[in-house]
């Protein structure tokens, strides 16, 4: 995303709320391209915008906010979710990201934490709230299933020590540092690593790392 503005939809049934995410995210300097107040608008609306990310609520009335998620990762691949809900019950957290959600903020987030949150769901990084990340990596270690007789892509040797940090919830920076590399070398990796295994995001790529056993020093 370096060099160029991030889009952003914002979507959420409570105008006054949806309203004020956008103003002051327009105001921090995002392109908000859009905003939709209820499910089946998210979707057909962010066809039709492709933004980079989508703030998307829970509870938008008919459909939820997770059915939206899922059509919206699956048919835009270069758009992320990043879920802004009032709720942070562990089975919502958890059936979001099980739907493609690159991330899951609660609503009492400070307006800088949602600007950090939304610079790095765009950077393609994992974001939550304090105490969910740990949450979520804890149900895929419990997910995690005996290895597949398939035979695995091949990664190189370099996309595996970075899906090993990717798994201990590093960041593209972080990952960067610790092996000396740049930002855009690892995001390279992370990339050819997405590509190779079929996924969308961290999020995913943490769950295969762990269920693989690459997560374990």
């Amino acid at each position: 995303m370096t060099g160029r503005t991030i889009s952003v939809m914002v979507v959420d049934d409570h105008p006054m709320w949806r309203d004020g995410v956008a103003r002051d995210l327009t105001e921090r300097g995002f392109d908000v391209r859009a905003t939709a107040g209820d499910a089946h608008a998210a979707v057909r609306i962010a066809r039709t915008v492709v933004p980079d990310v989508v703030l998307m609520d829970l509870n938008l009335g008919t459909a939820s906010g997770v059915d939206a998620t899922r059509t919206i990762v699956r048919d835009l691949p270069g758009t992320r979710v990043l879920v802004l809900s009032a709720s942070g019950a562990h089975s919502d957290v958890l059936e979001a990201v099980k739907a493609g959600a690159s991330g899951y903020l609660v609503k009492s987030a400070s307006a800088e934490e949602l600007v950090d949150a939304v610079n790095r769901t765009a950077q393609g990084d994992a974001v939550f709230t304090a105490g969910l990340a740990g949450l979520v990596l804890g149900e895929y270690r419990r997910m995690a299933a005996a290895p597949e007789e398939d035979q695995a892509p091949k990664l190189t040797d370099r996309e595996t020590e970075v899906l090993r940090l990717v798994a201990k919830g590093l960041s593209a920076r972080q990952i960067a540092d610790r092996l000396v590399l740049s930002h855009r070398t690892v995001e390279n990796h992370v990339q050819s690593t997405l590509r190779k295994l079929q996924l969308h995001n961290r999020v995913e790529l943490a769950r295969y790392a762990i269920e693989h056993g690459l997560d374990e020093d």
